[in-house]
């Protein structure tokens, strides 16, 4: 095994087996084909234009319009089974960060509609006489996804109506106790992002991510029920861990990666695959 077939974990999607869907003329959206019917039926609100595509019918025009649609679509959607459960929160739908959103949309239907998430990443880590070691955090055996698996110190979805920052700090204070006056000093450092494919749909998302440098005596609490306990480990360790195995939780294993090459752990002359993990990092996602 090596750090490549994390990469490749996390982009095992084929779009071509899906049907796309176009907002304002953008193709934001993938669905498969028996997601398409299924939507289809329910009503006049989505159609399929010349050119077999899905989009909104014309008397959906506005934010307001589509989200109305939406809510209406997930629920009864969610009533027949087709989609397994609604989360309550919601997430914006947009091209790019650039744009305002266009709709929005619950979180655990995006990837039906193989909707763009974005979210939060957090590398935690200690600076010690013999180098760096990370903060992983172990997540609790009863949580419904992922459970027991590894994963980054903090993290989560970027819901409506937060900044990228706000969010990560919140998400710092309710997952693992830290003081704001402590997660104020996070450091933006670029993002992730991936193709992946899951029984739902697709997910082309798309992870901002930030490291914190914590000071040697800070011991991070669990302060929600999603993380059973947090470790501190050598980063020689976290790394042997992702090159050996799929112990981490499938996303997180990039935000390490990415964290072992910025902070020169891996190089170009210690790692075979080290250009395919630079731009494998990166995917362009399939719109």
């Amino acid at each position: 095994m090596t750090y490549l077939d994390h990469i490749k974990a996390c982009n095992n999607a084929n779009p071509s087996r899906y049907v796309p869907f176009r907002i304002d003329g953008m193709s934001l959206g993938a669905l498969r084909p028996d997601f398409a019917t299924a939507l289809s039926a329910l009503g006049p609100d989505f159609v399929r234009d010349e050119n077999g595509e899905f989009c909104f019918a014309s008397h959906i025009g506005t934010l307001d319009d589509r989200n109305r649609s939406l809510d209406t679509a997930t629920k009864a959607l969610c009533d027949q089974g087709v989609i397994r459960r609604l989360h309550g929160e919601r997430f914006d739908i947009r091209p790019t960060l650039g744009h305002d959103p266009l709709c929005q949309l619950d979180r655990s239907a995006m990837p039906y509609f193989g909707f763009r998430s974005w979210g939060v990443h957090m590398n935690g880590y200690v600076q010690k006489d013999d180098g760096i070691h990370m903060w992983i955090a172990h997540r609790a055996k009863d949580k419904p996804t992922y459970p027991g698996m590894l994963d980054n110190m903090v993290a989560g979805g970027q819901p409506t109506g937060l900044g990228f920052l706000e969010n990560m700090i919140k998400e710092c204070a309710e997952e693992a106790a830290i003081p704001e006056n402590l997660s104020r000093n996070l450091k933006p450092v670029g993002t992730v992002s991936y193709l992946y494919e899951t029984t739902e749909g697709l997910k082309p998302d798309v992870m901002v991510n930030y490291d914190l440098e914590l000071p040697a005596d800070f011991v991070p609490r669990c302060a929600d029920d999603e993380v059973e306990r947090f470790e501190l480990m050598p980063l020689a360790e976290v790394a042997e861990i992702v090159r050996s195995s799929f112990d981490f939780k499938f996303n997180c294993a990039l935000v390490i990666i990415d964290f072992l090459i910025r902070h020169g752990f891996l190089t170009a002359d210690n790692e075979p695959d080290y250009s395919q993990l630079t731009t494998g990092l990166h995917r362009n996602i399939f719109r």
